[in-house]
């Protein structure tokens, strides 16, 4: 009882003492005075990253797809990831760049996907991507006519030329010159990367497989062997979150209750949110601690 009087008092004069603005405070600020795109409707932490961008960034939606078709311009995709580091990199380079943004908006449409949320876009354009270049990784960066067929891609590029790679501006500007002058080639490119793409990502028909229930509990059953009790996640680092992952255990939770589903799904996610809200409060950086219920 003394020690929570005593936290409490604790508490109570820090935040009556108030804390400096932070960097991120202020960037929150300065974002919220800049016109936001039309990712403004997105669930995904990596959209909403980039939601007050000078890009006039899309989701992947028909809208987007329309507004290409009848402005009869190329589509500019970028896929990547909240933690990946070389997304920041670029976004801060180019994407947050007025300049750079200027020639996306008016050559462009471009549109933003996160892949942990749309994995099945991801793997069709990283397949293009890594026949055509012989690598691949995030930010993957494609290019595409308004019919969604790929004709250029690659994954990281500087803002200027250097380290032997072309900078991304100079990669703008030389595209749209293809798409205004050689776009006959541009569009037999395309078609050719179209017919690669379905022979590669076609789903092989095994006729021996029937998906049933017992498919969904094995599913679970892989899961559970590779899940991390003590620091949550699966398997061994680095981890990465996969929504796909964890909607199929909340459903597979919903239909068999008493199985460790929604342990999985949560792990140290609530303990560590908890905490990290406290620490926000009292202005210090937030730190897992070797907390336990008592």
């Amino acid at each position: 009882m003394r020690f929570s009087s005593w936290l409490c008092g604790v508490i109570i004069v820090l935040l009556s003492i108030g804390c400096g603005q932070s960097e991120d405070e202020k960037e929150e600020r300065d974002a919220m005075q800049k016109q936001a795109n039309h990712l403004v409707d997105e669930k995904s932490p990596y959209l909403l990253q980039h939601l007050y961008n000078p890009v006039d960034w899309y989701p992947w939606d028909e809208v987007a797809f329309e507004k290409a078709r009848r402005e009869h311009k190329p589509i500019f995709l970028s896929i990547g990831y909240s933690t990946c580091h070389w997304c920041h990199v670029m976004a801060r380079e180019s994407f947050e760049n007025e300049d750079v943004a200027r020639i996306l908006n008016r050559l462009f449409v471009s549109i933003k996907v996160d892949r942990e949320e749309r994995p099945d876009i991801d793997r069709v354009y990283m397949t293009y991507v890594q026949a055509t270049t012989g690598g691949g990784g995030w930010p993957l960066s494609v290019w595409l006519t308004p019919e969604l067929k790929p004709f250029f891609g690659g994954t990281y590029f500087p803002p200027e030329d250097k380290w032997g790679a072309p900078g991304f501006t100079n990669v703008l500007n030389r595209i749209a010159q293809a798409w205004q002058h050689d776009q006959a080639r541009v569009s037999a490119s395309a078609d050719a990367a179209l017919d690669f793409l379905r022979d590669a990502t076609a789903v092989q028909q095994n006729e021996d497989v029937t998906l049933n229930a017992s498919r969904f509990d094995e599913a679970y059953t892989r899961l559970a062997a590779t899940y991390d009790a003590q620091h949550g996640g699966f398997g061994k680092a680095p981890k990465f979150p996969r929504p796909v992952v964890t909607y199929y255990l909340l459903h597979y939770h919903a239909r068999t209750p008493g199985s460790h589903a929604l342990e999985m799904v949560q792990g140290k996610r609530i303990l560590i949110l908890a905490q990290s809200v406290f620490a926000s409060m009292i202005c210090v950086t937030p730190t897992i601690l070797p907390l336990r219920a008592e």
